[in-house]
Parts: structure tokens; sequence; C-alpha cells
């Protein structure tokens, strides 16, 4: 447990995209992102702030409510690619460059995908 205990963390070959934590007592999710995204988006949605516990400017936190499940989801999956980005290309479960291409765009996992 990387941030403590009754955190819940999800990673690939090692490297985290996802953290599950609580925010002011409500449960949250903390999302890996490109930089230039996270602004947009925390400028968009309300249910978007900072990571909490992480680099700001690197992540996000989802609060709960408001924020469509699909929508969600896609950004589970980019931060699942993200992650995959990092390490070497051999040992990539996906490529992230074709991943959402063969999923049809929808951003959807699949076995390969992220875990929930």
């Amino acid at each position: 447990m990387p941030v403590g205990p009754g955190a819940g963390v999800a990673k690939v070959l090692g490297k985290m995209f996802l953290l599950l934590t609580e925010v002011k007592g409500e449960p949250s999710v903390v999302l890996k992102v490109e930089p230039r995204d996270a602004e947009a988006l925390r400028s968009t949605h309300p249910e978007i702030t900072p990571g909490c516990h992480m680099n700001k400017r690197h992540w996000i936190t989802l609060s709960p409510g408001g924020l469509e499940a699909e929508f969600a989801r896609e950004l589970v999956t980019d931060s699942y690619l993200l992650a995959v980005e990092t390490l070497p290309q051999v040992r990539r479960p996906v490529d992230p460059q074709t991943f959402l291409a063969a999923e049809g765009g929808t951003g959807s996992s699949s076995t390969d995908g992220p875990a929930a």
C-alpha cells in the first residue's frame, strides 16, 4: 500500500495507474493523466480535482457522483494506457497506439485492458 492502509492500487507490470482511496471521507479514484489534459478536465468537471496523494500535474481525483460511467471508464482506460506506454515495448501487454482502434474506439476494457 504505497499511500497507506485502506487504499487500493491497480498496476500494470509494476506501474501504478489507479488508486482507490478516501478524500474527505468519500471514496475516490485517482488516475494518471497527460498534464495538458489534467487542467482541461479539472476546469470542465467539478467532480475532477488535482490528484490526491500524487503529483498534481500528472494525476486527477474523481469524486463520486456527477460523471457518466462511460466517461469514467474512458479515463481509467487512458490511465492504464499511459502506464503501459512507460514500459519497455517488449513487455507491454497491449500496444497503446492501437488498443482503442482494436476496441472500436470506445475505450472499453478487454481481457488485456485495465482490470477493475
